[in-house]
């Protein structure tokens, strides 16, 4: 998890990802949308092409210009931000309501996201969910966390 914070874990980075997954590309287009400065949007620019999540392709020569597109590795991160606009409309809307609607282009009905098991397609929830330490985790410190919770769990029993 620090390690997607690390790329994706700022205000503007988050919103500048919106901004892409709303179809914008070009410089311009998001300092317009977000009112950020050029300064900052060319440093978090420069990031997310560094970490692969955006891929910057020239369009005009005379001044040179580029586009910024979301590669493989941003497009993954589509349900991350569903899931962050998701919270926002049930938690954060005033009396106006959802500030955009999204709607599924194969059946045409307008969607809330949810998450659901890969497995059995079941919806899921915290509650349902046990965490195990993979092949990757730092074995004391994972090992530690997941052993407190797991006794936590127990006593709760």
């Amino acid at each position: 998890m620090a390690r997607t914070i690390g790329v994706i874990g700022d205000r503007w980075t988050l919103m500048i990802l919106r901004e892409c997954f709303l179809r914008t590309r070009r410089f311009e287009g998001f300092q317009s949308a977000l009112g950020i400065t050029r300064h900052l949007l060319a440093e978090r620019l420069k990031k997310l092409v560094r970490q692969g999540v955006l891929r910057r392709i020239p369009y005009q020569e005379a001044p040179k210009r580029h586009e910024y597109i979301l590669t493989q590795k941003g497009l993954d991160l589509y349900p991350i931000m569903m899931a962050i606009v998701h919270w926002g409309d049930v938690h954060m809307v005033d009396v106006r309501g959802r500030p955009l609607l999204h709607q599924h282009r194969k059946c045409g009905k307008m969607f809330d996201p949810v998450m659901v098991c890969s497995e059995c397609g079941e919806r899921l929830s915290a509650k349902e969910v046990h965490v195990h330490p993979g092949p990757g985790a730092r074995a004391p410190l994972e090992k530690a966390h997941l052993d407190k919770k797991t006794k936590a769990r127990k006593r709760a029993a």
